[in-house]
């Protein structure tokens, strides 16, 4: 990787927010998200929409279940919830299930006066948990759910049970975390594609058509069963980016990664050892062309060395596509362990 490509991975831990470039011509309303509240795409999407306003947008979220166990699902990009929609239905006979949409992704809003960097998510995130006020909570983190999680721990520690990464990463001031972030941004496509497009002045362009690109960013991002894509399961990606204005949340993860604007919580001494002591668990597809294993796995046994890892043979970056029932199967038996 050449220098310039080094200073931009570098400065995901240390950068200045700037508001992404809006399209004036697709604006949106803040409250007016693209998918509608009762849309269940079939009815693959069963679960009554809730929203949330401590944010400040329109925050979507699930809440299914009930018992002794609150778990808190948090998608990445380009997803939403829908990511989950097929562990929530067993997670949800342990306990509660808590399943949002970050800002700009699923059934929330996309507000064009909003930056779009991990700090935002975290501090969204950090809003609706407190408003909720939110204890014992088992973190479910997927992709960039996983530093946005990692966030809210760093922040209220006391208020976290489990942790769980789904090819998720878990920062926690790990000593070698720059290194292994600029040596996997080096080998992942998805990565050396937003950093070139941003170079090029095309990234808000390609992302700004995710309701057409949709499928072919996924299987960059390493998605690997065809044989679930349906006309339906596409709609349910599609449907949150009918427009630009409706993009944003995808651009600006995008590009604040391009351009050194995501900054990742950082814990102090007490906090690392205090979160090191969590039971945590790791489960990451093997396939995965954008979060690789031998980059993150490492990373996350630093975190928290009593964890426990597992690697999902013949899965991707999307573990909760590829492979459902072991995800639901393994998160429910480390919970009741």
């Amino acid at each position: 990787m050449n220098t310039a490509s080094r200073r931009e991975v570098l400065g995901v831990i240390a950068g200045a927010a700037q508001p992404i470039a809006n399209d004036d011509s697709g604006r949106v309303s803040d409250a007016v998200p693209a998918v509608a509240a009762g849309e269940t795409f079939a009815g693959t999407w069963p679960f009554t929409a809730r929203y949330a306003t401590a944010p400040g947008f329109r925050m979507h979220y699930v809440d299914e279940g009930a018992g002794p166990e609150t778990f808190l699902l948090l998608h990445g990009e380009p997803t939403w919830s829908y990511l989950y929609r097929q562990q929530i239905p067993l997670w949800a006979r342990l306990g509660r299930v808590i399943a949002v949409d970050h800002m700009g992704f699923g059934k929330s809003a996309a507000p064009q006066n909003r930056t779009y960097w991990l700090q935002d998510h975290i501090d969204n995130l950090e809003r609706f948990v407190l408003a909720e006020d939110l204890r014992d909570l088992t973190l479910v983190m997927h992709d960039f759910g996983g530093p946005t999680g990692m966030g809210l721990a760093i922040r209220h520690p006391g208020r976290i049970k489990r942790i769980v990464s789904v090819n998720g990463p878990t920062p926690l001031g790990q000593p070698d975390l720059i290194d292994r972030l600029t040596a996997n941004a080096g080998d992942a496509p998805w990565f050396q594609w937003i950093m070139e497009a941003e170079r090029d002045g095309v990234l808000d362009d390609v992302l700004g058509q995710l309701d057409y690109n949709i499928l072919s960013t996924l299987k960059l991002n390493g998605f690997e069963r065809n044989e679930i894509i349906t006309d339906t399961w596409l709609k349910a990606y599609r449907a949150p980016f009918p427009t630009r204005a409706h993009a944003a949340g995808a651009i600006g993860w995008a590009k604040g990664f391009a351009n050194g604007d995501h900054v990742f919580e950082t814990p102090d001494a007490a906090t690392k050892a205090a979160l090191a002591t969590k039971p945590a668990l790791a489960l990451w597809g093997t396939a995965d062309r954008t979060l690789h294993a031998k980059h993150f796995l490492p990373l996350f046994e630093q975190a928290f060395p009593n964890g426990t890892t597992r690697r999902l043979t013949g899965a991707g970056h999307y573990s909760l596509e590829d492979a459902p029932g072991e995800t639901a199967r393994r998160v429910a038996q480390f919970v009741t362990a």
